[in-house]
């Protein structure tokens, strides 16, 4: 059985990571072909760094991410807190209001924010264009909010609250003992969520879609190509894409095991003494 498991596994991974390496294998192939490997170029990545339009696109989609991943880890983080501190039956009901998002098809997300700016602009605002980079910013932190609390709120739940009371009894307004007790023991929670907000947002088609009126982000872009050809440069865009973001992933995953393993070792030399 234990073999068994481990052979799914290891199919699994390859079925999962296979397409990647065949993206990167791809952009540094000097034919046109992906099916044929013909030789090695970096003539891909070249054309890229001349494309203003296509950075032009990359950078109208890291500036919604960053923006929209920021805004909603701080409102995220906000919800989490006043979720926590609700009753036992209120917090079951705010948790369940949270989930539905995530567990909502896109498609009717995005349909759905795009009529409310829309009418919200015209009959409110009086505005011809209602869809502007505001309501793709707007619907990218809508979208990625409940994500920040359901990896803040566990965190939350896991707390000594015996420790934010020392902080009070010690002299600690409740701002400090925030700041001092709660922040730093819920930081890899809010990190954690932050990214994942920024993959989800440069990842996004179908909400940005509906929402961007004018501005046009990278996926949108790239759905544009598919109906004629996918320009090369792409495969080496999305390559420094995974790459990055790959690194970032494993960087915070090194510093929160470096974490975990320091206060471990401050629990065992506290108990020796």
């Amino acid at each position: 059985m234990k073999r068994a498991n481990r052979i799914l596994t290891v199919l699994i991974f390859i079925f999962l990571y296979v397409p990647m390496a065949v993206l990167i294998v791809a952009s540094f192939n000097t034919g046109k072909d992906v099916t044929q490997f013909e030789g090695f170029t970096l003539r891909q990545y070249a054309r890229l760094f001349q494309d203003r339009t296509l950075l032009k696109l990359l950078g109208n989609s890291l500036l919604v991410s960053v923006l929209a991943s920021f805004i909603a880890t701080v409102f995220g983080t906000v919800a989490s807190l006043g979720i926590y501190n609700l009753n036992p039956r209120l917090r079951k009901a705010a948790m369940t209001l949270t989930n539905i998002p995530m567990t909502n098809p896109d498609i009717v997300t995005g349909v759905s924010l795009s009529l409310l700016f829309v009418f919200v602009g015209t009959r409110m605002l009086g505005q011809r264009n209602s869809l502007t980079f505001w309501t793709l910013l707007i619907a990218h932190i809508a979208f990625n909010v409940p994500y920040v609390i359901f990896n803040v709120t566990p965190k939350l739940k896991q707390l000594d609250i015996k420790l934010y009371e020392a902080a009070l009894d010690l002299g600690c307004d409740p701002k400090q003992a925030f700041f001092k007790v709660i922040l730093p023991e819920i930081s890899p929670a809010i990190l954690s969520a932050f990214l994942i907000c920024l993959t989800y947002s440069i990842d996004d088609f179908m909400i940005s879609y509906f929402n961007c009126g004018t501005v046009e982000t990278l996926p949108i872009a790239i759905y544009s190509m598919t109906r004629k050809k996918v320009s090369p440069e792409i495969y080496a865009l999305s390559t420094i894409m995974f790459v990055v973001i790959l690194t970032i992933i494993l960087v915070s995953n090194a510093m929160e095991s470096r974490g975990y393993r320091r206060d471990q070792r401050a629990l065992r030399g506290g108990d020796a003494k």
